[in-house]
């Protein structure tokens, strides 16, 4: 079986299986390299988020689990 490495610009086929058979041809370096980009980019954006302490669930959202 050939694996298709082909690039494409369609936003059609960002399936999240796609992505995440891209993240895992990163190696360990990449990946944290990648972390630290995300991470320097939501601070440009947002510089408060250093002040957040806590995550605070959203209703009807992503339910925050804490062992505390």
């Amino acid at each position: 079986m050939t694996e298709d490495r082909s690039v494409s610009h369609d936003r059609a086929e960002e399936t999240p299986e796609a992505k995440a058979r891209w993240f895992r041809s990163l190696s360990m370096a990449e990946r944290m390299q990648m972390l630290c980009d995300l991470t320097d980019l939501a601070l440009s954006i947002n510089p408060a988020l250093l002040e957040k302490k806590r995550a605070e669930p959203a209703p009807g959202r992503i339910q925050v689990i804490s062992a505390a």
